[in-house]
């Protein structure tokens, strides 16, 4: 019995468990929900978020959140969108570069302000995210790009088969591979979590707490203008209100995935399974006829479940700490 309660405090093996419990369930509305071929439609579906969910999950575990993803994602794509359709020669891989390089410097004004200005990372976010939605308008003045305006090298990049699976869906296989080895076997990983964890014991221990911040926030923004070129690429439109609200869905992602908002708790299996329980979710309601404004007030009541789930581990792990340090004391006494 001990056994299972201890399985069961395992974050990622209950969202496994959920996933299975979910698909189990849409199968007996709809027998081929499950099938193998609609399943690798919705990862590759849920691929971006998977992306920009694994971004987020490096800002919030320094105890930061990045608001302004979704709207670097808008700018970012509206820009590259742009620039196919005026110069339609310019190489693909060139374009996915720029997108990089131009998130990664939006990322950095996030992580700049919060490093060296001291500024709440919710109100500088918040401040961009309009900011960028705001400078995509005046670079589009407001016009979409539409399919027949992008090349078609541009469109069929994310689409191009490699093994049966697209690009797009290898890419995000890549990014979690990436993820995985920077968090867990790298000195940035460890700086992350220690930031997170205890900034001041961080701080004794050598660790720039402000520049592994600032990092994060790099990541999250090329990772936010990698997406950009993936969505209107996948979707073959650019417009201002592209991925409008969708940074609720990566905070959403990582926080079901485990991710705690008081930082330094996360990890890269858990924020993918928690993109992943989204994306099914958001797949499955439909599908047994649930109404959309049910289906948002679901999704509301899961996040709330989630984050009740994160600050009850969370204040076991402090009591346990604590006995242990009592027990020490004892000891010693």
């Amino acid at each position: 019995m001990s056994l299972v309660k201890t399985l069961l405090k395992v974050r990622e093996l209950l969202l496994v468990l959920a996933i299975a419990l979910l698909l189990l369930g849409v199968s007996g509305a709809r027998s081929d929900f499950a099938a193998p071929a609609n399943l690798a439609a919705i990862f590759t579906d849920t691929s971006i978020l998977v992306i920009l969910a694994l971004g987020q999950a490096a800002v919030i575990m320094t105890r930061s959140v990045d608001l302004s993803v979704a709207a670097n994602l808008a700018f970012t794509g509206m820009a590259a969108a742009m620039l196919n359709a005026n110069f339609p020669g310019l190489p693909v891989p060139l374009l996915v570069l720029f997108c990089l390089c131009m998130g990664l410097v939006l990322g950095s004004i996030n992580g700049l302000l919060v490093w060296r200005l001291k500024l709440p990372a919710i109100v500088v976010t918040l401040g961009t995210l309009t900011i960028y939605r705001g400078l995509a308008f005046v670079l589009s003045g407001g016009a979409w790009i539409n399919t027949f305006q992008m090349s078609e090298t541009f469109l069929s990049l994310p689409r191009h088969q490699i093994l049966g699976f697209p690009v797009l869906a290898w890419i995000a296989v890549v990014v979690v591979l990436a993820a995985w080895v920077l968090f867990g076997r790298t000195s940035f990983g460890r700086a992350l979590y220690a930031t997170g964890g205890n900034p001041t014991a961080a701080t004794y221990a050598g660790i720039d707490t402000g520049r592994t911040t600032f990092f994060a926030f790099c990541l999250s923004g090329a990772l936010a203008g990698l997406c950009g070129y993936l969505w209107v690429s996948r979707f073959a439109v650019a417009y201002v209100d592209v991925a409008s609200g969708f940074e609720l869905d990566v905070i959403a992602a990582c926080v079901i995935g485990g991710v705690s908002i008081a930082g330094g708790i996360g990890s890269v299996g858990g924020a993918v399974l928690g993109a992943l329980f989204l994306g099914i979710l958001k797949n499955a309601l439909p599908v047994i006829g649930v109404s959309p404004f049910w289906q948002m007030a679901i999704s509301g009541g899961i996040i709330i479940a989630a984050v009740t789930l994160n600050t009850r581990a969370e204040r076991t792990r402090g009591r346990v700490i604590l006995r242990k340090v009592d027990a020490i004391r004892g000891a010693r006494a």
